[in-house]
């Protein structure tokens, strides 16, 4: 099995005639679909079994109590620390009742979920699905997370991945419940996807919406990495490193009154067009923020390398990154700010970012730097600019008007933990080349948009923005800076 995996690797970098490349990324994926089966089908039954060992060490001494650790109304009173933890305020307390026992099935709805979903994208269009997902994944008290995700959209996109997460640095309390630290953690992800419209409006920060073209991307996808706090866990220091395989199939577009790319400039298309690239991302990042999913206050500056040093045509090219946030509290409009004995008091912020991005070396179109969509710039198309060279920076005021929430019906432990809105305001552009960037047209794009949150770290947001091609909707996971 390890011979015909290395073979099918080594003959999908080797150069090939057209007939057989298009084989091998078919075979390859087919391939990715069947990892995506054996990887879930492997975790359903690691989560659906315990060994007597930890069945004994995790076991309740009464039965589940979804209110174990919070108050009626939601409130989680905070927790003592023990002494001798570094950094106490970056560690988050999850109560008893956030942990029940047992196997996915008994976990249903509490800490394990099968749920249809939906999400917008202006690239692919209004997408639905189905994820199974484990937020204790083999019995591990909230250590360990792992999804299945299968998704079809109304532009036709289908896509299907497994993502894998284990964090690092975990503590039990005698009273209770645990202690995570969300800094550092090991993290493998692996995906199959095909999207019929993805966009491209040409190179510059002059590209017109009018000569709007699109492509078909068919992807096999897989990762693994890792970001790891120093000295000590918690700490304001964070290395990362990640390994990724990427596996390109590009044919004609299906964006009704679009051109193809082929036809607007055909020698980048043919240059991308089947293309494999083997990544290794590095990143060193100096983060005072009180969490690195939700912030409250602090900032961050990051540096990153993306760099793809093993392309199918030979060639070689990397991608450099400075990224920084800045967070800050400010007073609540809808509540007073909870309280100092809280876990996680509801609370409003302000706050800033940005982004800026060099090429160096040859890179494919597609993995050039760009410009607008649902992280940033929400008022353009997805990859609405695109050159070798990008920066963009916004604003966003950040207010809870549910600062409590509220339990989901017909659901035993899952909870709403709170709702609010956001106002924000993006700008950025894209040159040649970093000398040019400041010489360039700004773009700017504006607009307000949902939070929900679930704990404090899983915020979803739906957002509705505005510039001078019009009007974007978005729904993610996660805040875009």
């Amino acid at each position: 099995m390890r011979k015909s995996l290395m073979e099918m690797i080594l003959n999908l970098l080797a150069p090939q005639s057209q007939h057989r490349r298009r084989f091998a990324v078919q075979r390859t994926s087919v391939v990715g679909l069947l990892a995506l089966v054996i990887l879930f089908a492997a975790a359903a039954s690691h989560a659906s079994t315990t060994t007597e060992s930890e069945a004994s060490a995790h076991a309740s001494p009464e039965p589940f109590d979804p209110w174990n650790g919070m108050d009626r109304n939601g409130r989680i009173p905070s927790v003592a620390i023990p002494d001798g933890v570094k950094n106490p305020d970056r560690w988050r307390y999850l109560p008893e009742a956030r942990i029940k026992p047992g196997n996915f099935i008994d976990r249903l709805f509490v800490t394990s979920f099968v749920a249809p979903y939906v999400f917008r994208n202006s690239d692919v269009g209004t997408g639905g699905g189905l994820a199974a997902t484990d937020i204790d994944f083999r019995g591990q008290r909230r250590r360990e997370f792992i999804g299945g995700f299968a998704s079809y959209t109304s532009e036709g996109q289908q896509s299907y991945g497994v993502i894998w997460e284990r964090w690092m640095n975990h503590l039990e309390l005698p009273g209770g419940g645990v202690l995570i630290e969300d800094r550092s953690f090991w993290r493998s992800h692996v995906r199959y996807s095909k999207t019929l419209t993805r966009r491209f409006f040409g190179l510059g920060p002059k590209s017109r919406e009018r000569d709007e073209a699109s492509y078909t991307d068919e992807l096999v996808w897989f990762e693994f990495g890792f970001e790891r706090t120093l000295p000590t866990p918690g700490s304001d220091w964070i290395v990362g490193l990640q390994v990724r395989g990427e596996f390109h199939e590009l044919s004609g577009g299906k964006v009704g009154g679009a051109l193809q790319v082929d036809d607007l400039d055909p020698d980048l298309f043919r240059d991308a067009k089947h293309h494999d690239l083997g990544r290794l991302l590095g990143l060193l990042r100096y983060d005072t923020r009180d969490s690195p999913v939700n912030a409250y206050r602090g900032w961050m500056l990051s540096g990153e390398i993306d760099s793809a040093p093993v392309q199918s045509d030979g060639d070689a090219g990397s991608v450099f990154r400075l990224l920084g946030t800045w967070v800050h509290p400010v007073p609540g409009l809808f509540h007073d700010g909870g309280d100092d004995d809280e876990e996680n008091p509801p609370t409003d912020t302000f706050g800033v970012g940005f982004r800026t991005e060099l090429t160096a070396g040859d890179m494919p179109f597609f993995a050039l730097p760009t410009v607008g969509g649902g992280e940033d710039l929400r008022g353009f198309v997805e990859g609405r600019f695109r050159d070798r060279a990008a920066w963009t920076a916004g604003g966003e005021y950040r207010v809870w008007f549910i600062p409590r929430g509220f339990r989901v019906p017909y659901t035993e432990g899952v909870r709403v933990e709170r709702i609010g809105a956001a106002f924000f305001y993006d700008a950025g552009a894209v040159a040649g080349n970093g000398g040019d960037l400041f010489d360039v047209k700004v773009r700017h794009s504006y607009g307000i948009g949902l939070r929900i949150m679930l704990e404090r770290t899983a915020p979803f947001r739906l957002d509705a923005g505005f510039s001078e091609d019009g009007f974007e909707f978005s729904a993610s996971f996660g805040f875009s800076f």
